[in-house]
């Protein structure tokens, strides 16, 4: 019950102070779309704004590594796992240019959506084939002028924190822009707020980190698939729940491949 009440009133903290925060991009939207034609300051803007709900809620704690690795004059295909609505607040903590490949439906909700479209995110239809093709050619255009681009690869959240298998969107621009991957690890997401659930979950340490960019030079003799699989394992090797449940899947095959051993040796 007090898990509930929390969440309610955090969930209403932010349907007011969003009101605010939208006003404040609107402005910034308006003094600064002249010059600013990647909308950079906007960006950054939102990277406060979201990062303010993380900072505020006493029982998250977030650690943000790796800022240094990311040079801004550098167009990147930014790829992370996805545990946790939460991941998107932790990945605006880095306070780095990107955009967003999103969900159409957080386009429509007032006020962040609004403030994503002032942004120029980029909206996909999960299983519309022709959404799909879209943001795919949003998606180079975005790249060709310099901005980065940042995929959960997943394509939606994991259940227990083991990285489900990437899909190929991003590695096929990647391949085809030759561009450097910025991998991404994002660990206590999960357990914080699990999927399908806006309840308070008590005290959790958040952990974000920037791994080094993979140039194009060292993935270029891969395929697309492989190079997915490349930067899954990448990422995965820094996530604790997918290394845990990796170490448990290889156990549990070592024991049941000697008890078949076993098994025959008896028979």
């Amino acid at each position: 019950m007090l898990n509930r009440l929390i969440s309610t009133l955090f969930l209403a903290y932010i349907g007011i102070t969003c009101v605010f925060f939208y006003l404040g991009a609107v402005l910034i939207w308006l003094v600064t779309r002249l010059f600013d034609k990647r909308l950079v300051v906007l960006h950054l803007y939102s990277c406060f704004w979201a990062s303010v709900y993380i900072w505020t809620m006493p029982a998250w704690r977030i650690a943000t590594k790796g800022r240094h690795k990311v040079d801004w004059k550098k167009t990147y295909m930014v790829v992370s796992n996805h545990q946790s609505q939460l991941d998107i607040l932790a990945a605006f903590t880095l306070f780095f240019p990107f955009k967003w490949v999103s969900k159409a439906e957080i386009f429509k909700v007032p006020f962040v959506g609004w403030n994503m479209v002032m942004n120029r995110y980029i909206r996909l239809k999960r299983g519309d084939k022709e959404s799909i093709a879209e943001m795919m050619d949003v998606c180079e255009k975005t790249l060709k002028q310099g901005a980065s681009v940042y995929f959960f690869p997943e394509g939606t959240r994991s259940f227990d924190g083991h990285l489900r298998p990437f899909k190929p969107g991003a590695f096929i621009l990647a391949h085809d822009l030759k561009l450097p991957i910025l991998p991404i690890a994002i660990n206590g997401t999960r357990k914080a707020l699990p999927k399908h659930s806006m309840n308070f979950h008590g005290k959790h340490h958040l952990d974000i980190e920037i791994l080094d960019e993979i140039p194009y030079e060292a993935y270029a003799h891969l395929s697309v698939e492989e190079t997915a699989e490349m930067v899954r394992q990448l990422i995965g090797s820094h996530v604790e729940e997918h290394v845990c449940a990796t170490e448990t899947t290889v156990a549990g095959g070592k024991a049941r491949r000697a008890g078949n051993r076993g098994l025959t040796a008896g028979s």
